[in-house]
Formats: structure tokens, C-alpha cells, sequence
């Protein structure tokens, strides 16, 4: 009995750090609607402000100032972010604030690279509370005690600022209806810094209170972000209280399951997250009002049209060029190419969900890297031949995409983004733990071409050719009767149902072609570096999808390979610089500030204002 009491403490004393972060990102996105990655960064930063306020503060009170200087210090980051980047993109696509706060995420690593070291920051313990206390023969943590105490405090002070004040009244008057708060003459631009503020400012009191229990590192972003949208899609978007209580119940899962079901640690988050997402589309608290539908996606810039005859002549000669680059170029510049075309396919197939379906999705890698990982299972256990494997990768992800679209179709917007970011985690966590069938962390070599293909020239026309006509069939179902009725169900769902259009059936068909893709791309990749690793079914692959999918342009079917290549070559050059993070992140931020239509979206403006009389 002690056991469970301990470890049922230990877990409300990880809930507490827990719903700090996310009752700030729910907050945020109730008024403002922004779904911002980088509210993990936030959080690292408070670790890092609060141990360097240590510094300089002591004595038994030290440490809650630090802490609360520490927030302070991060609410005014946040400030300086909304008011500089985000505040220029409240009314555009949801695709556009996704990768602009992604780009902050890259430009804050660097940052904290830059001012704190690559060390590890140990975190002092808090004064007076460094003990335990004996509860039922167990020892249990005086720090993990006023955590407990510290969650409530908090939720009680936010329901009283929501409740008993004028600020507190707008801002859920913005949740409920933030168009008819403009109309009264609200200032709009005032209330959404003023909560960015306090959500960012919770963030980093989080960061700094966990500074005891772990310290400052370089990865408590993202490994802090996955749990944090957990709880926050599971509360209701926009609910504090839901995020209380799914703060609890998904600490206390994690912390069981690391007690009787070790094997399943990484998984079990993401599992009640599904169960809850099937059974209350809007979370436990959450609104439908706040669950949007298929989101705006691009600028309406001519959205989609087919290649006039300079952009045919174009694509032309690109082909020509790639065809000819083995003659022309280096070993390095034919490895390169071969990545961009596989990167390509792989956006191409986010592209024809996310541009002509309007579906966002957090979790494409596991189509990816689903593919991927089939072709190396059979060509390892069951010395499958090349030629079948890339007939096996496709169908993998075709079948994937399939299972997850079924399931996670009953959703509209961030919601069903987040339910395919939990199977793809599942499926990573899949690949990271059953160690005796894909490796593990060590992954699976030896991958390796046919013999016919194991000169990188051969390989490199094959990928050419199975690459470019993925491509190409993506193209023609884009200006297909199919490609049309699926463009219908994002543009107004109720009237392709009147008009006969089943939407459902149409957008699962959607995400089984793009799966289809996804999967020959994740093939050709495994065949082109021997090997496959979990790292295939990250977060960040899908995410490099995103952004590749974004540079290129949103709204050209050209954009993709424009995206893979940008992507491909930039990460190249930059890498080879220290801040390369840095660079690339403000990059990103750049073209989403000044180019939203993308590179590919920006060169068709200027051919068609040259071709203008």
C-alpha cells in the first residue's frame, strides 16, 4: 500500500510541472487560436532562467523568486515573439503559424546553445524542502509535496482571474467569440499579447520549478512538447480545467506504467489520448466551437492550376537536368539528388492530403517510415529481393494509412492533426521498444540495392523514375473527377454532400493514395542508405514534411519538389555553419512573414507578372 502511495504521489508531482506548460498553450490557443510549437522552447528557457537567477538568488526564499523571475522573464520572450511574428499571422492558415512557431523552436536551440553551453545544467535543490517525508514506510520527496500543493494554487488563481476580473471576462469572451469582442470595440491586439504573456509566463514557471527533479538541457523542449499537447487535446483544447485533470490522469498513467508494464511506457500516453479522441471527438472539456474543420490551407492564388507553357517548358528541362546530372556531377551531388527525390515524393504525398483535402497531419512519418521499415523487415528476415520489397513498401503504407484514417477521420482540425501524431508515436514507440524484430535504437542494416542496381547511378534513375511518376500520378489525380470532389469537401463540406460526394469515403480514399507515396518513398529511402532507424517515425520527419510541403507553396503542385529541394540544400550549406539551427529558423520565419505562397508560389507571381501586359 505505501508503493502505491508513493508513486501515486510521484505522479501528481509530475502532473503539477505538467499542467503549468499546458494550461499556458490552452489558454493561448482558446483566445488567439494558435497551436504553438514552440511552447516547449518556452519551457526550456524557464529551466535555464531560473538556474541563472540562482545565481544570484539565496536564502530560504531564493528559489520561489528565482522562479517567478524566471517567468517573468519568459512571459516578455513570448511578448517579444507574439508581437514580432505572430501577431501578423492571427488570420492566416493554420499551415503558416505551425511552421512560423517551428522556426522559433530551431532559433531558441540555438540561442540557449549560444548563452548557456552544450553542458547539462544541474538544478539546485529548493531550500527547506531538500528531505523526505516517511508516508507509509515510503520515502516520498518534500520538493514532490509543495508541487502538489503548487498545481492548485495555480488552478485556483487562474479561475479567479477568469472569473472575478474584467481581463479574466474578455479573455473568455475571446474563447467563446473572438470576432464579436473586435466588434465591441475591444482592443484585440492588447488582449492576445496580454494572454500570450501569462500563457508563455507559465511555461517558464514550469521549466523553472522542475529544475530540482532535472535540471536544464537542450532537449527538455521537445521532450517536453509531446506530453504537454497530450494533455491539452485530452483536457479540450482551450479548457484549464481539462488540462488539470488530464495532467493528472496521464502522469499517473506514466507513472504505473513505468511500475507493471515497463515495455509500454513510451505508448501509453498516446493510447489514452486515442481512447479519449474516439470517444469525446472535442476532448474531455472541450468545445466544438473550438474544434475547427478542415483548415484554410494556402493563399487563394490561383489555387492548383495546371502548367501553363512556360512552367511545362520549365518542368522540362528540369527533367532533362536531372537526367543528365550523373554526367555532370560528383558521387556527393547523385547521393543529394537522391535524397531530394525521395523527400519529394514524401511531401508531394502530405501536399495532395493537406492541399486538396485540407488535412493537416502531425504524424505522415509513419506512412513514411511504415514503408520504410516493411521493406527492411522483409528483405532481413525473409530475404525478400529488392524488386518485391519497393512492391511491399507502397502497400504497407497504403494499409496504414488506411487504419489510421479510419479511426482518425471522425475528426476536423487540430484534433485529428494530434490523433495522427499519437499512432504515428505508437508506431515509433513500436520500432524504438521491440528491439528483438527491428533493432531498436540500432536499427536495421545492410538494406542494401539488387545487384543490378548497386552502382549509385542505377539506383539513382530507378529512384528518378518510381520517384517522378509518384509524382506524376499525384499530379493527374489532382486534376482528376477524384481530385475535384476532394477539393468539394474541403471548400464546404455540406454542400458535396448535397451535391452526392461521400465525403468520408473520399478523404479516406485521399489518405490511402497518399500513403501509397509515402510508403514508396519510405522504400526507396531504406534502399538508398542501407539502413532504417526509429528516427523514420519521429516527430521531426513529419515535421520536415510540413515544412517542405510550406517552402515549396502550399497551393502549387510544383511545390513539394521545390520544398524538398530548398529543404535538402539548406540543411546541407547550414549544417556546415555552428548556428546552423539559427539560420534555417529565421529562414523559415522569413519566407512566412514575406513569401507566404512559398518559393514555388513566388516565382509563378513573378512569371505571371512579367507575361502581364
Amino acid at each position: 500500500m505505501g508503493l502505491l502511495v508513493a508513486q501515486l504521489l510521484a505522479g501528481l508531482a509530475n502532473a503539477a510541472a505538467l499542467f503549468l506548460v499546458a494550461s499556458g498553450l490552452s489558454l493561448i490557443f482558446g483566445v488567439t487560436r494558435i497551436v504553438n510549437f514552440a511552447h516547449g522552447s518556452l519551457y526550456m528557457l524557464g529551466a535555464y532562467c531560473g538556474y541563472t537567477a540562482l545565481q544570484y538568488l539565496t536564502g530560504p526564499l531564493g528559489f520561489w523568486v528565482a522562479a517567478l523571475a524566471a517567468a517573468a522573464a519568459v512571459g516578455l520572450f513570448g511578448l517579444l515573439v507574439e508581437s514580432v511574428i505572430l501577431r501578423r499571422l492571427y488570420r492566416a492558415p493554420e499551415l503558416f503559424q505551425l511552421v512560423a512557431t517551428f522556426g522559433v523552436v530551431l532559433v531558441v536551440q540555438d540561442l540557449t546553445l549560444m548563452l548557456w553551453g552544450p553542458e547539462d545544467l544541474l538544478g539546485p535543490r529548493a531550500p527547506g524542502l531538500d528531505g523526505a517525508v516517511m508516508l507509509l514506510g515510503q520515502p516520498v520527496p518534500e520538493y514532490d509535496l509543495a508541487l502538489i500543493a503548487v498545481a492548485p494554487l495555480v488552478l485556483i488563481g487562474l479561475w479567479l482571474l477568469m472569473t472575478r476580473t474584467r481581463a479574466g471576462i474578455l479573455i473568455r469572451a475571446a474563447t467563446q467569440d473572438r470576432e464579436m469582442v473586435g466588434a465591441l470595440g475591444i482592443n484585440q491586439s492588447l488582449l492576445f499579447s496580454g494572454v500570450f504573456f501569462l500563457g508563455a509566463a507559465l511555461a517558464g514557471l514550469g521549466g523553472a520549478l522542475q529544475l530540482p527533479k532535472g535540471g536544464a538541457d537542450l532537449t527538455l523542449d521537445l521532450g517536453v512538447l509531446a506530453p504537454v499537447f497530450v494533455v491539452v487535446v485530452i483536457g479540450g483544447m482551450g479548457s484549464i480545467g481539462g488540462a488539470f485533470l488530464a495532467a493528472v490522469l496521464i502522469s499517473v498513467v506514466n507513472v504505473f506504467g513505468v511500475l507493471y508494464l515497463p515495455e509500454s511506457t513510451l505508448v501509453l500516453m498516446y493510447v489514452v489520448m486515442a481512447v479519449v479522441l474516439l470517444i469525446r471527438p472535442h476532448g474531455l472539456f472541450g468545445r466544438a466551437e473550438l474544434q475547427a474543420g478542415p483548415p484554410a490551407t494556402g493563399i487563394p492564388d490561383r489555387p492548383l492550376a495546371p502548367l501553363g507553357p512556360r512552367g511545362r517548358t520549365a518542368a522540362l528541362a528540369l527533367f532533362g537536368l536531372l537526367v543528365a546530372l550523373p554526367l555532370m556531377g560528383s558521387d556527393f551531388a547523385l547521393v543529394l539528388a537522391t535524397d531530394i527525390v525521395v523527400l519529394a515524393l514524401f511531401a508531394a504525398s502530405l501536399h495532395f492530403m493537406l492541399s486538396l483535402g485540407g488535412l493537416i497531419s502531425f504524424g505522415h512519418a509513419a506512412l513514411f517510415g511504415g514503408g520504410a521499415y516493411a521493406a527492411a523487415l522483409a528483405v532481413t528476415y525473409a530475404q525478400t529481393p529488392m524488386e518485391l520489397a519497393l512492391l511491399l513498401a507502397p502497400l504497407a503504407g497504403a494499409w496504414l494509412a488506411f487504419a489510421i484514417g479510419w479511426f482518425c477521420l471522425r475528426l476536423k482540425g487540430v484534433y485529428f492533426a494530434m490523433l495522427t501524431l499519437a499512432f504515428a508515436q505508437l508506431l515509433w514507440s513500436l520500432a524504438f521498444q521491440w528491439t528483438e524484430v527491428t533493432g531498436g535504437d540500432d536499427g536495421l542494416i545492410g538494406i542494401w540495392p539488387a545487384a543490378w542496381a548497386s552502382d549509385g547511378t542505377v539506383y539513382y534513375y530507378l529512384t528518378l523514375a518510381l520517384g517522378g511518376g509518384g509524382v506524376l500520378v499525384l499530379r493527374h489525380l489532382a486534376h482528376s473527377p477524384f481530385g475535384y470532389a476532394l477539393r468539394a469537401a474541403r471548400d464546404s463540406e455540406r454542400r458535396a454532400r448535397v451535391s452526392g460526394i461521400r465525403v468520408e469515403r473520399v478523404r479516406l480514399a485521399a489518405m490511402v493514395v497518399a500513403g501509397t507515396m509515402a510508403g514508396l518513398a519510405g522504400g526507396l529511402f531504406v534502399f538508398s542508405k542501407g539502413s532504417i532507424f526509429p528516427s523514420a517515425l519521429e516527430i521531426a520527419r513529419s515535421f520536415d514534411a510540413l515544412i517542405m510541403v510550406f517552402l515549396g507553396g502550399v497551393n502549387a503542385l510544383g511545390g513539394p519538389a521545390v520544398g524538398a529541394a530548398a529543404l535538402t540544400l539548406l540543411q546541407d550549406w547550414l549544417s556546415r555553419l555552428e548556428s546552423w539551427r539559427l539560420l534555417l529558423g529565421l529562414t523559415v520565419i522569413a519566407i512566412v512573414l514575406v513569401a507566404p505562397t512559398g518559393l514555388a508560389g513566388l516565382a509563378g507571381r513573378l512569371v505571371r507578372r512579367r507575361e502581364a501586359p
